[in-house]
């Protein structure tokens, strides 16, 4: 059996794979934020799961990790270069899925107006 080469999209899912990582990105897209801020932002993510997702995608080169070395110490998180690069690919996807979202509840809608 013939092994297949990775394709790009395989290596892009590897990246931002899982729940998190886009919705993370995301956030980061308009300015750095501290840990808290992002916990904040996205209540459905435990904390757990937060920094781990943090670490990877630092590891993958497209979150940057600053501490601040003053009392108490600061902790910020930006998207990269790269990460920009990444979350402007996402972009139509996130259009897709908005436009997805709203047929989807049209046809709910629908659906309860006809019993």
């Amino acid at each position: 059996m013939k092994s297949r080469k990775p394709s790009g999209i395989d290596t892009a899912f590897d990246v931002i794979g899982g729940k998190w990582k886009a919705v993370i990105l995301r956030e980061l897209q308009e300015q750095p934020l501290r840990f808290g801020e992002l916990k904040r932002a996205l209540p459905d993510i435990s904390e757990k799961m937060l920094i781990q997702q943090l670490r990877e995608m630092e590891a993958d080169g497209i979150v940057h990790r600053e501490v601040f070395h003053e009392v108490p110490p600061r902790v910020e998180y930006s998207e990269t270069k790269l990460g920009a690069t990444l979350n402007a690919a996402l972009a139509p996807l996130a259009d897709w899925g908005d436009r997805y979202a709203r047929r989807v509840e049209a046809a709910r809608t629908r659906a309860e107006a006809a019993k």
